[in-house]
């Protein structure tokens, strides 16, 4: 009996290292479901758990990693029933004038939450992948896979990203392989995408990296001269859990020089990559008189060597800790 006992002990010592293998891109694939890094690492517990009680249950006849994936999607898909798509604030309206009246805040559950890289995508794999990963991590594309039906949201995921066969996502989603096809043409048509994240790379080059160097320097001094040549001029700024969004450099410096004027001596820190992009934690100098408090996690989008899109998440409570950023600094 105590050969049995510490056999089974063994054996589900063992199982549960198996299943922490596949916790990041488990992860990854409830949070590009879910668009919440919060309720991904929610729906990620609650599929470890399920395979735990399932265990006797599961016999071996699919592999490991497709039996965790038929879970997750059913945890996604529970969590997903009757309630509104997560969204950015481009998504739900236009771009409006940069004064403080156009200000609205909105519940949490209305917006993509940003999620570190180091949680999402799972390193030291096929370069390839993990550039594929990264990419479908993005906040636009995450916020577009927010439009599409549940159904067809797991069908894309499972056969653009993972790259499973029909057969395989049909047996999955206990459907037909016509089914799967069909709803993948839908799904594709929808977001106008036939190959995702092959067109550009998550590395940063050097002139990248001195571009956000550059960036960092020129917004702790406040100095909008430097700023105009690394911010695009058609660049959008955004700010959840505010609907206001901004088009446009000239907005967005007129909205730093006057609603947004007390990030003026903002101290930034550079963060691990948020959705495939540099992000950073502002700190905005302390109403007490000393130091500075977590204001906003940046994330930066660039293209051609310039910022395109600024995305400030103003919850940095909340989002600063999962960066491992702390949420004050001394003078």
């Amino acid at each position: 009996m105590a050969e049995a006992a510490s056999g089974t002990i063994l054996a589900r010592s063992e199982l549960e290292q198996t299943l922490e293998l596949h916790r990041s891109e488990l992860t990854g694939y409830c949070y590009r479901m879910l668009g919440s890094i919060f309720e991904a690492e929610d729906a990620v517990q609650e599929t470890m758990l399920r395979a735990w009680k399932g265990l006797k249950r599961f016999e071996g006849r699919s592999a490991l990693r497709s039996w965790l994936y038929r879970i997750a999607t059913n945890v996604c898909l529970d969590m997903i029933s009757g309630r509104e798509r997560r969204a950015r604030p481009m998504d739900l309206g236009p771009a409006r004038e940069p004064i403080e009246a156009n200000l609205q805040t909105l519940p949490e559950i209305t917006w993509i939450e940003p999620a570190p890289d180091t949680l999402v995508v799972q390193e030291g794999g096929d370069p390839a992948e993990v550039a594929v990963a990264r990419e479908t991590i993005r906040l636009a594309f995450v916020a577009a896979l927010q439009r599409l039906p549940a159904k067809q949201r797991a069908t894309l995921l499972l056969c653009e990203v993972l790259r499973w066969q029909a057969s395989e996502v049909a047996e999955l989603l206990e459907t037909s392989v016509a089914s799967v096809n069909s709803a993948l043409q839908r799904a594709r048509a929808t977001l106008e995408v036939s190959e995702l994240g092959t067109e550009s790379s998550s590395e940063l080059d050097a002139t990248q990296k001195e571009l956000l160097a550059r960036y960092v320097e020129a917004f702790e001094r406040y100095d909008m001269e430097a700023l105009t040549s690394l911010i695009h001029e058609d660049a959008t700024q955004s700010m959840p859990p505010y609907d206001l969004w901004l088009r446009g450099r000239e907005d967005i410096f007129a909205w730093w020089l006057g609603p947004g004027s007390a990030c003026r001596g903002s101290r930034v820190l550079p963060t691990a990559a948020a959705n495939g992009s540099p992000a950073f934690g502002q700190y905005k100098p302390s109403t007490t008189g000393s130091g500075f408090d977590a204001w906003a996690l940046q994330v930066l989008e660039l293209e051609d060597d310039r910022i395109v899109e600024l995305t400030f998440f103003l919850d940095a409570q909340k989002v600063f800790p999962l960066f491992g950023l702390p949420l004050r600094l001394e003078s």
